[in-house]
């Protein structure tokens, strides 16, 4: 069985993100970039799926300019067998995303999809989505639990009433939750092997996608600052301000 696994490259969760100036967008100059965590989690499940022998091998994608090339050689230092990029300078929205991984589906026939269920930075949880309707294939997100046997996967899903199993037919696109696992320490010597791992470079126009966005950022600005809490004497000064000032009541 052959997995796809995509890994977006994103500002370090450590680090606080800074809005430019002129509000066009986050300013990511000198910013410690790493893996999205959720797409860690996807290629650690991956590798785990690959050492209980239903994988047999593990293909890692981006897409990006040329330093999503690090965030490959990490998921391949993970476990990854190899890693494609589609290179692009472009502002990749979910849906030229989706298109593109649409076009490595067809080029690779893999029989399992697996996707972080957002990025940390756009926050869309649309990608996994898209893909899923584009290929017309079962999908299961916000993944917790995921065993595969035959063609048929068993996945639990985390929903706002608890937790919810479904039976899916593969091939099929999963994305992944906090829950489902915890992504291993990468070692130096499997960062070094990596190294050596085979690293293919697409463009949108190799794989016929147009990337155009179809959406225009107007502005980008910092939530507004949170006024200090208050405390106050009694009920009845609560409910009067919860009236009069909050105006939620």
């Amino acid at each position: 069985m052959k997995a796809l696994v995509a890994v977006k490259r994103v500002v370090d969760y450590n680090v606080k993100v800074r809005v430019k100036n002129d509000g066009t967008g986050v300013d990511i100059a000198n910013v410690k970039m790493s893996m999205n965590p959720f797409d860690e989690i996807a290629v650690e499940e991956a590798v785990r799926l690959k050492e209980k022998g239903v994988v047999t091998e593990i293909i890692a994608v981006s897409c990006g300019d040329a330093k999503c090339q690090e965030t490959l050689r990490t998921a391949m230092a993970i476990g990854a067998d190899r890693g494609i990029l589609v290179e692009t300078d472009a502002e990749l929205q979910p849906l030229a995303v989706a298109k593109l991984l649409k076009a490595l589906v067809d080029k690779e026939q893999p029989q399992l999809i697996i996707l972080g269920k957002q990025a940390i930075d756009d926050d869309a949880n649309q990608t996994g989505q898209m893909l899923a309707a584009l290929a017309d294939l079962p999908q299961a997100t916000f993944a917790s639990k995921v065993e595969i046997e035959g063609d048929k996967a068993s996945v639990t899903r985390e929903v706002d009433g608890g937790l919810e199993t479904i039976s899916i037919s593969l091939p099929a696109v999963i994305t992944t939750d906090l829950r489902l696992n915890e992504p291993r320490y990468v070692t130096l010597p499997n960062i070094m092997k990596a190294k050596k791992k085979q690293l293919d470079v697409f463009k949108p126009d190799d794989l016929g996608v147009d990337v155009a966005p179809r959406l225009k950022t107007l502005k980008v600005a910092e939530p507004p600052k949170r006024g200090a809490g208050i405390k106050v004497p009694d009920v009845a000064t609560l409910v009067d301000k919860l009236r009069n000032e909050a105006k939620v009541i």
